[in-house]
């Protein structure tokens, strides 16, 4: 037909869109932000709920700017046109995410090579749509009372009530009157419904509340640590001090100084374990409890603390290294405790170094930052030794406590009875101890009962389905299981390969073992347990410490979990079962964390006025890592282990980036790691090693295989992956994980 061809109407074509152009970042791994049409007035910052796909999801209203390195910096998308944007739905009752938390999010994703959105998905990995609803409650009004029939019971209601509300079930029971009174008087007008102001869930930490009495050296360290933080400028401050000289005490200072500017503080440990006891002395300085951050909060807690941390209300947060993205309204210092600890780094998902990143995370905001360590990192002293980071140290232990001894067992001149662990030497200097009626302490480095079980019929190893590593047995419960996937079986009664009856046998010893072996060599001994099989959360740990310090037992066995800033004023003796443990391997560094791992554990001994000793069973007794302990002498360990790594550039003398390839068959893992070590770079001052499988050659059912980009110092890796592997195109179920200065090399 003719008209067909007319031009419409104005009135059938679609309306031009209101609004402006916004960038939305969301939680997923998009590139970058996404763009929206903002039909409201919104600022970077702002938490908008918004359409994606079929759905609605939480974003975050980005800056249109960056502030990252040009070395880090991805190029941008293109601009979608206006009018096929789709509208922001609302904007949540949220504070805005500070300028400096978003920051940091690109800073971290660009350092990391990470989508911006999982990033973000840190940050906002809570309900914020849930707002906390408001407390109603009743109040009496100025109405008068005639025209009403006022009976015995409404007479009761209303002289209970008061200006201030009161709940229905408070008011009822004030006045020993039923709800349906209260509701009746609430028709007639004489009662109205007033909001309960709600009490912050976090107290004010009070800077003056138990100043503690320092020595002079302590008072002169954590006058340096106060300076700049009074100054309100960016500084990064190692404090090193032997085992038990009182650096909590000391940076606790340097909080004060923050509390007292009214600015906020944030405090990473490497284990949310080690938050009870650091709890315990924080109220004892500061007369509150801080702000509590890690994975086992419950939702509604977790909200709790986000929404204070946002609004200023929560002053001092202390927690795992997820604090870090917390939206600190004011933050004014950061200190990283324990910062020598492997823990800080999270392999999986977003890969980053919490030390490094509360160090990024202050200079941000314009924060000091205080490294604290009995035993430094070799990263950080390369930073004292640049002059990047100050350097304050604590020499002599608090209260005129001694240095423990330290002395070798020689486990080739000593043996232990075929079958058993601990040596005669060892077994000796704990009856001595629990004959002083001291506390002693068994430490070794492995969960379960045993590391590895084989048939000594057929030679068959128990090994895990899914990954290449051998099942650990955990005899209390029945069971052999995997360590890194999960996965569990019973213990059998036959050898699954040979099928021959009561062959399998132990090899090794691990906590449980060594516990059994206690429990027979010393009968009368009260022994607990410390590991991560025995304490599930931070109030068992809390309980595990005070029986402890309350001398409720005399004997500690456990894992690494022992070997964190306990202070334990009975325990004088300690002894480490297997102090070769760590030096296995081709880790890079191997010998420097099992130097500060084993320093660590020793410190827990002679903390108070009774001297401790330390026992190492060994078999390379002439270990640089055994001499370094036995004369306690980290600081020359330490020197050797910067001259081996500094003429090959490796960490920290030179950058690593590991790219670690994975899929559902070997074949396909192979055919992509060869593709990209085929398009791999070559110039001067970088290398690359591999493609290799990786020591855990499967994990989780999928094959791995691994490279390694080395550079020299002044060379940032970043930019070198994004062009090396912008045209790698992985297929299938293959995957590319990048992890930019990697600590663990499995």
């Amino acid at each position: 037909m003719a008209s067909s061809s007319l031009p419409k109407p104005d009135l059938w074509r679609k309306p031009p869109p209101t609004g402006t152009r916004v960038s939305v970042l969301v939680p997923l791994p998009f590139p970058g932000p996404l763009d929206y049409l903002a039909p409201m007035t919104l600022q970077p910052g702002d938490l908008v709920s918004i359409p994606l796909g079929k759905r609605e999801t939480i974003g975050c209203v980005w800056d249109t700017t960056s502030t990252v390195p040009a070395d880090f910096a991805t190029a941008p998308g293109r601009e979608v046109p206006l009018s096929r944007l789709r509208p922001v739905v609302e904007k949540l009752d949220v504070r805005p995410l500070p300028g400096s938390l978003r920051r940091f999010i690109d800073w971290v994703a660009a350092y990391t090579l990470t989508p911006p959105g999982l990033v973000l998905a840190m940050a906002t990995r809570i309900h914020l749509k849930d707002a906390p609803k408001p407390v109603l409650g009743w109040v009496r009004t100025e109405q008068p009372e005639e025209g009403l029939r006022i009976t015995p019971a409404r007479r009761s209601v209303l002289n209970a009530a008061s200006d201030a509300p009161m709940t229905t079930s408070d008011l009822a029971a004030a006045s020993g009157a039923s709800s349906a009174v209260i509701r009746g008087l609430a028709t007639a007008g004489l009662l109205r419904e007033a909001v309960i102001s709600v009490a912050a869930p976090f107290a004010t930490p009070d800077p003056t509340h138990g100043a503690p009495q320092l020595s002079e050296e302590q008072a002169d360290v954590a006058e340096q640590l106060c300076r700049p933080v009074k100054e309100q400028r960016f500084d990064v401050t190692l404090l090193e001090g032997v085992t038990g000289s009182g650096k909590t005490e000391v940076y606790f200072e340097a909080v004060a100084a923050c509390l007292a500017q009214g600015k906020q503080v944030l405090v990473l440990l490497p284990e949310i374990a080690l938050s009870a006891q650091w709890t315990d002395r924080f109220i004892r300085r500061f007369g509150a409890d801080p702000a509590v951050w890690h994975s086992d909060l419950g939702t509604k807690r977790r909200r709790e603390t986000w929404r204070a941390v946002a609004d200023g209300t929560a002053r001092v947060v202390v927690g795992a290294r997820s604090a870090l993205f917390l939206p600190f309204e004011d933050l004014g210092l950061v200190v990283v405790d324990e910062e020598h600890e492997s823990a800080f780094k999270q392999e999986e998902g977003v890969m980053y170094h919490g030390r490094d990143m509360a160090v990024v995370r202050a200079r941000l905001a314009n924060a000091p930052a205080i490294l604290v360590s009995a035993t430094p990192s070799l990263e950080t002293l390369a930073n004292v030794e640049s002059g990047r980071y100050h350097h304050e140290l604590l020499t002599a232990r608090h209260g005129g406590a001694t240095m423990p001894d330290v002395s070798l067992v020689d486990m080739r001149a000593d043996p232990p009875e075929r079958g058993l662990f601990l040596s005669p030497v060892l077994c000796n200097a704990i009856d001595e101890t629990l004959k002083n009626e001291e506390q002693a302490m068994l430490f070794l480095n492995r969960r379960g009962y045993a590391p590895l079980t084989l048939c000594r019929a057929c030679g068959h190893r128990m090994q895990c389905p899914n990954c290449s590593t051998w099942l650990v047995e955990h005899r209390a419960r029945g069971i052999l299981t995997c360590h890194h996937c999960g996965h569990t079986e019973s213990i059998p009664s036959d050898c699954p390969q040979c099928h021959a009856e009561h062959s399998l046998v132990p090899i090794g010893p691990g906590i449980e073992r060594i516990t059994e072996e206690a429990k027979l060599r010393f009968p009368d001994a009260k022994i607990l347990v410390m590991s991560s099989d025995t304490l599930g959360s931070p109030a068992a740990t809390a309980e595990a410490v005070r029986k402890i310090t309350d001398g409720e037992v005399n004997l500690i066995i456990g894992t690494q979990i022992v070997a964190k800033g306990w202070h334990f004023p009975k325990l004088t003796l300690v002894g480490v079962v297997d102090a070769d443990l760590g030096l296995g391997g081709g880790d890079l560094r191997a010998a420097e964390r099992t130097v500060q791992l084993l320093h660590q554990v020793a410190g827990r001994a002679g903390r108070a006025e009774r001297p401790g000793r330390v026992l190492l069973q060994s078999y390379v007794g002439e270990h640089p890592v055994m001499t370094a302990l036995v004369s306690n002498d980290f600081q020359t360990f330490m020197e050797q282990e910067a001259e081996q790594r500094r003429p090959s550039f490796w960490p920290p003398y030179g950058r690593l980036a590991a790219l670690i390839i994975s899929a559902a068959t070997a074949d396909a893992a192979d055919a992509l790691a060869k593709e990209i070590a085929f398009a791999a770079p070559e110039r001067e001052g970088v290398q690359v090693l591999g493609p290799a499988p990786a020591p855990l050659a499967v994990l989780r059912g999928r094959h791995r295989r691994r490279l390694l980009l080395r550079t020299m110092r002044g060379i940032a890796v970043q930019p070198i992956l994004r062009d090396w592997l912008k045209d790698i195109k992985p297929t299938g179920s293959a995957r590319i994980d990048i992890d930019i200065d990697p600590i663990s090399f499995l």
